[in-house]
């Protein structure tokens, strides 16, 4: 559907000899329709993202050969990787001053990455894509040249 400008709409009305008063009531009736509706509000543009994972290592594993459970998020790709636990920790501490954040706080990571509502981690530009952990596997980065899986 073709869109044409009110004041041209209003000119070729004018031009096939409408009377004043009804130029004027077409004209406020047009101009009543264009104008978004008080829901329709423009969104806000898209914010391209970066993935995280963040591991948890309450026993210095990483140097070690155990295995680590982490979670999964996302924050936007403009910003440092390393501001994450301080984004973590806004959104556990604006979560604690709630009445459901007084009544039952987070005191871990773990505990804000599961419990606390998205809105909080959204304010605080981080998005939270697994709220349970999930196991870290490691690799070696290698294929080997013949897969063990293809023999019978």
């Amino acid at each position: 559907m073709s869109k044409i400008d009110i004041n041209k709409a209003a000119e070729i009305i004018k031009s096939e000899q409408v009377e004043p008063d009804a130029l004027r009531r077409i004209i406020e009736k047009m101009n009543l329709a264009v104008q978004p509706e008080p829901g329709d509000e423009e969104q806000t543009p898209h914010v391209a993202k970066q993935f995280f994972i963040l591991v948890s290592d309450p026993e210095n594993k990483l140097a070690g050969v155990g295995d680590l459970v982490g979670w999964v998020g996302q924050l936007p790709e403009a910003d440092s990787p390393s501001t994450v636990a301080d984004r973590i920790n806004r959104a556990a501490y604006d979560f604690n001053t709630t009445k459901k954040g007084r009544l039952l706080p987070v005191k871990t990571v773990g505990e804000a990455l599961e419990s606390v509502p998205s809105k909080f981690f959204k304010e605080a530009d981080v998005w939270v894509k697994t709220k349970t952990p999930v196991l870290v596997l490691r690799t070696n980065n290698e294929i080997p040249r013949e897969s063990s899986a293809s023999q019978p």
